[in-house]
């Protein structure tokens, strides 16, 4: 039975602006490591997930930048969605498509396009493991990190005991006991000390005949959608059928709509180096700094500065003097400047670009 990766690669998070944008997120830009997000997603799997194999989910806008990202990826395996409509609908689209592709006991890998993992050998490892208790239950999987500190960004979540189908899922597979939200400073500590909560990686590992079945009982308002759509696949009528239903449903993450309800749900623990690098504060810490612990990027003078990152690619000379604590990002379209910190507000300026229509 085939392993096949699905990489979710239709969002448009904020946290990065302005290097990525609406026009251009983060999953296609250059952050991290030597090619863009989403190509590190899928040379990260490749040993174990052939491009033969992968997938990708994503919205009309970007079919053109995933085919020119990814030239390997085989024709007709992107899945283009009208317009987002968050994890949820992508998910459901996504099973029911391939119900025609593959046999229903095939295992479904769901991987964001924009994750940094830095150990590749223990993350395919993990994910080999997400896939074999897939394979051998009725349950959905995903995968946990174990947490380093009392990060505020995360959702977590709450491992139960360990689970073993004939012994054979191995030591690091468990119950979920429960899913939590982004903590406060305190209850992140509280999480931390406690021992028995992890990192939500939002990876999602599953057979398509179970997750067609969690569509059906926990997204009840989406699965005849999604049905009705069966009758056009393949055909001319498919993709006016398709933005039919997408207009109809709700954006709702796959979390919220199915994994918080759903009770055969197993986590595997990793520690393989992991981060959404969903703010500017987030890719200062992963990033080398200088002796003054500056991160500098482009065409930058900084005098008398410390304890900044400083990103000057829009192809104008950027000079800072006498700054600490600082993020300065310039690109050709636009200028941020914001306290370390707190640069999760970012997201609010992009709220008032979209609501301008701007950018």
């Amino acid at each position: 039975m085939k392993n096949v990766a699905v990489i979710l690669a239709g969002g448009r998070g904020p946290g990065l602006w302005p290097r990525g944008t609406d026009k251009m997120p983060k999953q296609f830009q250059h952050v991290l490591g030597n090619g863009t997000m989403i190509q590190n997603t899928v040379q990260r799997i490749s040993p174990l997930i052939p491009a033969e194999q992968t997938w990708v989910v994503t919205t009309q806008q970007f079919e053109g930048l995933v085919r020119e990202q990814l030239p390997e990826l085989p024709e007709g395996q992107i899945v283009c969605e009208p317009f987002g409509r968050n994890t949820g609908p992508s998910i459901a689209l996504t099973s029911t498509l391939l119900k025609f592709v593959y046999s229903p006991d095939t295992v479904l890998a769901f991987l964001p396009s924009d994750h940094l993992i830095q150990n590749s050998h223990e993350f395919q490892a993990v994910l080999n493991q997400a896939c074999h208790a897939a394979r051998t239950s009725e349950m959905i999987v995903t995968i946990g990190v174990l947490p380093t500190r009392p990060e505020t960004n995360y959702g977590y979540i709450q491992v139960g005991n360990p689970y073993s189908a004939n012994g054979q899922a191995g030591d690091k597979v468990y119950y979920v006991h429960t899913f939590a939200e982004k903590p406060d400073p305190e209850t992140a500590l509280r999480f931390l000390n406690a021992g028995d909560f992890v990192w939500n990686s939002g990876i999602f590992v599953a057979r398509i005949d179970v997750l067609l079945r969690a569509i059906t009982t926990f997204l009840p308002d989406h699965a005849p959608l999604f049905a009705s759509l069966e009758r056009h696949v393949n055909k001319e009528t498919y993709h006016a059928a398709l933005e039919t239903i997408f207009r109809q449903i709700r954006s709702i993450s796959f979390d919220v709509g199915v994994m918080e309800k759903a009770e055969n749900i197993l986590v595997v623990d990793g520690a393989f180096g992991w981060s959404d690098v969903g703010t500017w504060d987030e890719v200062y810490r992963l990033v080398m700094k200088d002796g003054k612990n500056n991160v500098l990027e482009g065409n930058v003078i900084a005098l008398n500065t410390g304890n900044s990152l400083i990103s000057a690619l829009g192809g104008k000379i950027v000079g800072v003097v006498g700054v600490e604590n600082l993020v300065v990002v310039d690109t050709e379209e636009a200028l941020m400047i914001c306290p370390r910190g707190q640069t999760n507000q970012v997201r609010e300026i992009v709220d008032v670009l979209r609501r301008r229509h701007i950018g």
